[in-house]
């Protein structure tokens, strides 16, 4: 424990620069709304441009909506035609438990999923009606964490889905890489590598254009939120070649939870956006980072 809080104040004091030598900070948006629903955003799923947005709230509403940005890519306004409450697949309210979801990826057949802690599953979604239809769960959902299961969700190319928990049991353990694929069900699971000597844990998942896997991890140090971003090659035994691309100090932003990966044509860009948790003194913000390969 002691080491633990010694690598906190570490995190919290030294300069940004000693962790991030390969993504190049763009530039931070705060999003504020009259729209009381807005806030808590957990997920966020971006076209290609990085121009058209869903952004997931852990209270079960889904918004989508575009952003504008400057010459440099920097969002400087988001403006939202869409708000979607979740409901059950019947069309009525989900059920308690049911409501806390946290994850968003879009396949490349246009199919929407999401992901829920609480009740632990991993549900399809029609964006404008809002009505969600559970896929079947993996045997190992049920023995997961209450408020710390599946957090991030990503699809590769070849409509594989990919999810894993927040917190995978023990400092040494890795965390487990869950696979769906809609032909063929549960796939042998993978794992990503855990860090034991910090707190980071994983709460946003996504691919690349690169097909490379981008890992947000999140670690709250006691003085606020320090960040991380690892990207890692697939290959055929799955995460491999792991790199930290960015490590923030405590506060340099806010709650990030959801990551964005896309290209501007010539880099690959990390956008991510932050929990304010409901609460006056957080914010909700879009956080743009450039990745030069």
């Amino acid at each position: 424990m002691l080491k633990r809080f010694v690598l906190a104040v570490i995190a919290g004091l030294l300069p940004a620069l000693l962790w991030a030598a390969e993504a190049k900070y763009i530039g931070s948006y705060t999003w504020t709304s009259n729209d009381e629903r807005l806030g808590g955003l957990s997920g966020l799923e971006l076209s290609d441009d990085g121009k058209r947005f869903y952004a997931l709230s852990d209270r079960a509403v889904l918004f989508g909506g575009t952003l504008s940005r400057d010459e440099d890519g920097e969002v400087t306004g988001a403006e939202v035609s869409l708000i979607s409450p979740l409901r059950a697949a019947d069309g009525g309210p989900l059920a308690r438990y049911h409501d806390d979801s946290e994850g968003i990826a879009i396949g490349p057949d246009g199919t929407v999923y999401l992901s829920f802690e609480s009740a632990h599953r991993i549900a399809t979604i029609d964006p404008e009606s809002g009505r969600t239809t559970d896929i079947p769960d993996h045997p190992d959902f049920q023995g997961l964490q209450m408020n710390s299961s599946l957090e991030g969700i990503a699809v590769d190319a070849e409509r594989i889905v990919y999810t894993l928990p927040e917190r995978s049991g023990a400092m040494t353990r890795p965390f487990p890489l869950y696979r769906y694929d809609p032909a063929r069900g549960w796939l042998d699971d993978w794992d990503v590598p855990r860090d034991s000597d910090t707190d980071f844990l994983p709460v946003g998942l996504d691919i690349g254009p690169d097909g490379r896997l981008y890992l947000l991890e999140r670690w709250f140090t006691g003085l606020g939120f320090a960040s991380r971003v690892r990207r890692f090659d697939m290959g055929p035994g799955g995460p491999m070649n792991g790199e930290t691309l960015l490590r923030t100090y405590t506060g340099t932003h806010d709650n990030l939870e959801g990551i964005a990966v896309w290209s501007d044509g010539t880099d690959i860009r990390l956008t991510m956006i932050s929990d304010n948790n409901f609460r006056f003194f957080q914010r909700t913000e879009f956080v743009d980072y450039r990745v030069s390969e």
